[in-house]
């Protein structure tokens, strides 16, 4: 956990530190932490660098400042990313966490990458039921109300199979600031996004979850109608949070819908295979190559583009460090010393230790024969692997 002062809060977050894999930031629901995501990101590692944060007077965060509006929540996230050197970014939200989303669309459009938008919408509730909730928090306080709010957030059956995980919730809520939420709550108030998405240009992806009491279906469709293009799918069984209630089937989903939906039958374009290249090698190696590649070369370029960086390296079966790893021991074996060096700089830009590259050529002796192993190790040093022995 770390900690930065905005210009109007004081972030707790948490930043999975994978500088080298596209970011995904991770916005919670109201009443939670940025916990939710746990899981998530255990499923997402190794394919994205994760950020996430609780929101103000939620977990570890300082208190909500006066004048909390949708826009200085998004302006939050900016500031997170600018402070973590990220110019653009991934971004998945669940119910309050999809209208920052909803508002880093109109604000931030230039810095989005793929956006996911959970369990939300482009007006969630009422006006009345919004200061109705705030009053009653300011006056009763979240450890009264928590065991009304928190069954809310799960599906029945999910609560009748893992009981212990609406009393561990409740016990969340009600370490929540009573303030902090109850101005959240006078922002969602005030929050209505209709005729104010369209512009947004690229494709943005609805979840909703058939049991969610908060947020139903009909509120996601509503939203896609808002976006010139979004699509909308349906997490049966599943109530407000499918971060904690499927976590599986939402890691599937951000991995098969991040821009690769027809991996291996219909091709990876060269621009997504590029993104890919570019994470993995570096933005000065990429154009180095591309600035020397004349007519004779250009359509290799782009081919290897497309097909060893979009559709290979890009497919989520495997994380880049196991690739990069086979990538390695297969270069060893085969003596492709050019291609070696390039790749064994790469692994230690991928965070490959060296006790990980060790293994690699161990089995490159083994299998491939000791003169290979031996070949790879002397390059490995040339290009600034191993401390000298004193």
């Amino acid at each position: 956990m770390a900690f930065l002062n905005t210009d109007a809060h004081l972030i707790a977050y948490q930043d999975s530190g994978e500088t080298y894999l596209p970011a995904i930031f991770m916005a919670h629901p109201l009443g939670m932490s940025r916990d939710v995501w746990d899981t998530v990101c255990d499923g997402l590692h190794g394919h994205y660098r994760c950020v996430r944060w609780d929101f103000p007077g939620h977990g570890s965060s300082g208190a909500a400042a006066k004048g909390l509006s949708a826009e200085q929540l998004a302006l939050d996230v900016t500031a997170l990313a600018d402070h973590l050197q990220i110019e653009t970014f991934n971004f998945i939200g669940t119910s309050i966490g999809g209208v920052i989303g909803q508002s880093l669309c109109q604000i931030a459009a230039e810095r989005l990458e793929q956006v996911w938008l959970t369990n939300t919408g482009a007006v969630i509730g009422t006006a009345a039921a919004w200061a109705e909730r705030a009053a009653n928090v300011r006056q009763l306080g979240l450890g009264e109300m928590a065991a009304t709010i928190v069954p809310r957030w799960f599906a029945p059956a999910y609560i009748e199979k893992n009981p212990e995980v609406s009393q561990g919730w409740q016990v969340q809520l009600s370490r929540t600031d009573d303030e902090s939420y109850a101005k959240l709550c006078e922002v969602l108030a005030q929050v209505d996004n209709r005729g104010k998405l369209a512009d947004y240009p690229s494709q943005v992806s609805l979840i909703a979850g058939a049991e969610d009491v908060s947020t139903p279906i009909a509120a996601l469709e509503s939203l896609q109608a808002e976006f010139a293009d979004a699509s909308l799918s349906v997490f049966e069984g599943v109530g407000h949070v499918p971060s904690i209630e499927a976590t599986d089937n939402l890691v599937a989903h951000i991995q098969n819908n991040a821009g690769r939906a027809t991996v291996g039958e219909t091709g990876i374009s060269y621009e997504q295979g590029l993104t890919q290249r570019k994470h993995i090698l570096g933005d000065a190696h990429v154009e180095r190559a591309s600035k020397n590649a004349t007519t004779l070369d250009s359509p290799f370029q782009q081919f290897i583009t497309r097909n060893a960086w979009g559709e290979l390296w890009g497919d989520p079966s495997l994380t880049v460090q196991q690739r990069s790893m086979i990538t390695t021991g297969i270069l060893a074996a085969l003596g492709r010393d050019g291609e070696l060096g390039l790749h064994l700089r790469t692994a230690k830009r991928l965070g490959i230790s060296e006790d990980q590259l060790r293994q690699v050529l161990m089995h490159v002796s083994i299998y491939a024969g000791v003169p290979a192993a031996n070949h790879a190790f002397s390059l490995a040093k040339e290009n600034g692997w191993g401390d000298a022995l004193l």
